[in-house]
């Protein structure tokens, strides 16, 4: 796997020959990071997303079955324990090398996150609130939608933010499974401080670009919680 690095070609300079800091290299050559990066973007997105709808669906059946919650906890926290590495190693003679290897780990370990996240917030509903919306004569499907998934969406929120940020780390280690992202722009010459600072640095701003547009939605999504704040 490692014969497949491509490593960078380096400019006549001190500086670069000796594996240094150098502004002007990174001025240079910053255009070269731009498809890892949203190489990145699509891994760390499909990931969460993928993970978000498997783990409300199955909230919303351990919700229904109570005794699914444990197992579902188990099961999940398993995955979430198995080495990225070892979980690509395993799933290539599957799915081969490329970007669905380096998707599903990335999946699995969102789940344990955002499963627990979304329990707590329907576990969260006041009482009142239910009582209310049955009152009104809501069936299960609209209490659900219309009352306890919003009213737990600060929990929800809280869990993605959580899972984004996570997996924006996690999937440097996709260049592993042929999923590329900026883990493979910093394994293409790890010895050379500049390109390893850049491609870092990428991965630290991603992270916390994400993080803001999800507090962003999440102001824009419960206004309730920004009038409380102020």
């Amino acid at each position: 796997m490692l014969a497949q690095v491509t490593i960078h070609r380096r400019d006549q300079h001190s500086c670069v020959q000796d594996n240094g800091f150098c502004p002007d290299w990174i001025v240079h050559h910053l255009g070269e990071y731009t498809a890892p990066l949203w190489r990145h973007v699509e891994l760390t997105m499909a990931s969460v997303a993928l993970g978000m709808a498997i783990a409300l669906v199955l909230a919303i059946v351990a919700r229904r079955r109570r005794w699914l919650t444990g197992p579902i906890v188990g099961v999940t926290g398993i995955l979430y324990t198995i080495p990225s590495l070892a979980f690509f190693a395993l799933l290539l003679p599957l799915t081969g090398f490329g970007f669905v290897t380096a998707l599903i780990p990335l999946t699995a370990y969102t789940l344990l996150i955002l499963f627990r996240n979304i329990v707590t917030g329907l576990d969260n509903v006041p009482a009142e609130a239910r009582d209310a919306a049955l009152g009104m004569g809501f069936t299960p499907r609209q209490l659900l939608w219309r009352v306890e998934l919003p009213l737990a969406l600060p929990e929800i929120f809280a869990g993605l933010r959580v899972a984004t940020t996570t997996t924006v780390g996690l999937a440097a280690l996709a260049f592993y499974a042929g999923g590329g992202g900026l883990g493979q722009q910093i394994l293409s010459d790890i010895a050379f401080k500049s390109n390893v600072a850049v491609a870092g640095l990428l991965c630290v701003l991603l992270a916390f670009v994400l993080d803001l547009g999800l507090l962003g939605a999440q102001r824009l999504l419960l206004p309730w919680q920004r009038a409380r704040a102020t």
